[in-house]
């Protein structure tokens, strides 16, 4: 455990800020600012001494804080805004925009095929809730939380939609300024009218509809009622009947209804109710992919008491299932890191003699499965960036490999259930963008169903895209994918930018974007080096890169880098890095390891104090993925993977920009301020360190369209200026 050595008063200090560069060696500024600090708050993690020197910056309501935060984010905004070639990024985004009259998102369909779906258009900020009866029904507005909210100062959106299985109703999740703090409304679809009930605190998961509609059930967190408490911590499971005050709604499902289950503070308490089969599953859940997983029949609901039935704990290893009203499907990398599909039955399971229904394959990844009445679909990936589809006929167990529309690097799906033959899939790749499609059984054939309206990109027909696998530090071949435009020579004068992520074992697929591509279009290098801790390979290369082998993440970039540079694709000081959230850790350790590597890297959002994390609201349903302080070895790891703890003084580090938002309820403001006041102090370098905090957004998800281009152009012009890029100066 942590022992505390020393603490003194907060003291404010002038930190003194090295002369940064405009373009190579022009400086920006040259005075001083008031940062807050302690003097070093030094503690001991079994017997190894940590110094914090800006543990003050942890108390966002000091005013000394707010005052350094609003300086330093008002000063850095004046610095991207007179980057030239910004706002032509910025006006070629909305030239894009103007293309499509009409983009569809967030669709969900219905047992009687009512589609439910958020549509944005050049003139919506946000988009707005609409409904049609059959994919060539008459589209009908529903809600716009703009309008609905137009007397506020806060920037509502619509987060998520929950029809009911019949479409007579629809819950609608809102929330302001990227906050996550959900208010959930209810709607009658027929008369348009949102009744009277509304539910706030629902940050975690949608609500689940009973089978007649009737009422729902839904997640919400526990009133604050000391300012030490943990906001998260306690959440709990209700049932809500349409109609009635959510005060009167039952607990069904939490730590206190439930102790025999051992659910601990942090973990999520969550229920579906899967109307075809008759049961409701009830998951407590965390970052841990593996399922906790229990059942009951949807009847007990009238019960005083739920008997919730044990289906699954984590030692099964299982990260997905599906359900009929006899069988239990599970997607699991038990013995199988590239996954496989077993079965067993639902009232009786018996998962280590359940029978594999699709084995797992040497090479490729089992990705995702869905069952409709008639086939087992699923899908496999190589290197998580080529997609193939199957079909397994339920009856015969027939397998066939479904011929695609086009070349696919991403494919998702989604079907009605087991009691219907549906199922659509969305196909996207690096330089196709996404279409969706109905599969028709019968004719073996992909119908094309794209709600949103069609779009021409001819700047980027001649797209080159390379997949490439690169032996990292240890010999492991990392997947690299690269883009770039036809005809750019490999002279190593071209600027590179380098996007990754590698955490949860999520996989950065294949996908397109017009703003993004702009940096090809600009004539540079793009890259996505596929890092372990990410999913492309598998449940291996998942825990490849985390925890204690955490390391793994950030040599994998680094490799990729030096690659790119060694080929000429780019070279040594013309390489930008950028990652947001977890991938925070990636970027930030890539840049304290190799500081000579790259000319700029760009954390948004980003994790970079993570020994800190668990004294943050967020933190402890993070601990299966990055460790806890309370034990030896992973506390050693988490300070092995601090980037902030990490960041030496007197080192020549390249240019940075380091962004949050101040409502970011997944990583708090001040790990990215703590880093940014670290990083201006320490380096040796005359490279900008920009720190910007935006006070109307969080963690990106709920941000209007026009913030969303004016924070890609950011990153793409502080990137192309710090690489060279001739048409990105400052004024």
């Amino acid at each position: 455990m942590r022992r505390q050595l020393s603490r003194s008063l907060l003291t404010p200090f002038l930190l003194l800020l090295p002369l940064l560069s405009a373009q190579a060696g022009e400086p920006l500024r040259s005075h001083y600012l008031a940062a807050p600090a302690r003097s070093p708050v030094v503690e001991e993690y079994y017997g190894k001494t940590v110094s914090d020197p800006f543990r003050a910056m942890e108390d966002l309501d000091n005013p000394l804080v707010r005052e350094w935060i609003r300086e330093e984010s008002e000063y850095s905004r004046s610095v991207l805004e007179r980057i030239s070639g910004r706002k032509a990024l910025v006006q070629k985004m909305q030239e894009f925009d103007r293309r499509r009259s009409s983009k569809v998102y967030s669709l969900s369909i219905t047992d009687n095929d009512r589609y439910f779906y958020l549509k944005q258009t050049p003139s919506d900020e946000t988009g707005r809730l609409f409904f049609r009866d059959g994919f060539a029904g008459k589209e009908s507005l529903l809600f716009d939380a703009r309008h609905y909210f137009s007397q506020s100062n806060l920037e509502y959106v619509i987060s998520a939609i929950s029809p009911s299985d019949d479409g007579a109703r629809v819950a609608i999740s809102v929330s302001a300024n990227g906050s996550e703090n959900n208010i959930l409304l209810v709607m009658e679809v027929a008369s348009k009218k949102l009744l009277p009930e509304k539910i706030d605190r629902c940050r975690f998961a949608s609500p689940s509809w009973l089978p007649d509609g009737s009422g729902f059930l839904y997640n919400r967190l526990r009133e604050v009622k000391d300012p030490r408490q943990n906001p998260q911590y306690d959440s709990s499971t209700l049932l809500h009947m349409v109609g009635t005050d959510p005060s009167l709604d039952r607990e069904i499902f939490s730590r206190a209804t439930n102790p025999e289950l051992n659910i601990r503070s942090e973990d999520i308490p969550a229920v579906t109710c899967e109307n075809k089969s008759g049961f409701m599953f009830a998951t407590v859940s965390n970052v841990d992919p593996r399922l906790t997983l229990y059942c009951a029949p949807t009847a007990e609901l009238t019960a005083k008491k739920i008997n919730w039935k044990p289906l699954l704990r984590p030692e099964n290893d299982v990260h997905d299932f599906a359900v009929t009203d006899t069988d239990l499907y599970l997607y699991t990398a038990k013995n199988a890191p590239r996954f496989k599909v077993i079965k067993t039955s639902l009232k009786n399971p018996d998962i280590v003699h359940a029978e594999t229904v699709v084995p797992e394959e040497r090479e490729a990844m089992l990705t995702a499965f869905c069952l409709t009445s008639d086939a087992l679909y699923y899908t496999q990936s190589l290197n998580g960036v080529e997609a193939r589809m199957f079909r397994k006929e339920r009856s015969s167990g027939k397998v066939s490999e479904l011929p695609l529309p086009f070349r696919a690097g991403t494919i998702h799906m989604t079907a009605k259930g087991f009691r219907y033959p549906d199922l659509w899939t969305i196909i996207a790749g690096w330089s196709n963008d996404s279409r969706r499609y109905r599969y028709d059984a019968s004719g073996r054939s992909f119908i094309k169903e794209t709600l949103s309206s069609p779009a021409e990109y001819p700047e980027y027909k001649n797209l080159v895209v390379e997949e490439l696998m690169i032996p990292s530090h240890d010999g492991v071949l990392v997947p690299l994918s690269v883009i770039y435009r036809k005809g750019v020579e490999k002279n190593g004068r071209n600027p590179a930018l380098l996007y990754g992520y590698g955490a949860y074992g999520k996989s950065i697929t294949p996908f397109f974007s017009p703003g993004l591509l702009l940096w090809a279009d600009r004539g540079g290098v793009l890259a996505f080096p596929h890092v372990r801790g990410g999913g492309e390979l598998g449940d291996r290369w998942h825990r490849g890169g985390m925890k204690t082998t955490k390391a793994n993440s950030w040599k994998d970039l680094i490799a990729c880098s030096e690659y790119l540079a060694a080929n000429h694709y780019t070279e040594k000081g013309r390489i930008a890095i950028n990652a947001a959230s977890a991938g925070g850790i990636l970027v930030g350790r890539a840049m304290t390891a190799r500081p000579d590597l790259f000319a700029a890297v760009i954390p948004q959002v980003g994790a970079l104090n993570p020994l800190r994390g668990e004294e943050t609201p967020n933190g402890p349903v993070n601990v299966p993925e990055f460790g806890t302080v309370k034990n030896r070895e992973e506390c050693m790891a988490l300070i092995a993977m601090d980037p902030y703890l990490n960041i030496r003084d007197q080192e020549a580090y390249p240019a940075a920009l380091i962004t949050t938002g101040l409502n970011d309820p997944r990583v708090i403001a001040w790990q990215p301020a703590k880093f940014a006041a670290r990083l201006q102090l320490a380096t040796s370098s005359t490279k900008p360190v920009l720190f910007f905090a935006d006070d109307k957004a969080g963690h990106g998800i709920g941000n209007s369209k026009s913030k969303e281009f004016e924070t890609l152009a950011d990153v793409l012009s502080f990137a192309l200026w710090q690489t060279g890029h001739p048409d990105f100066r400052l004024k």
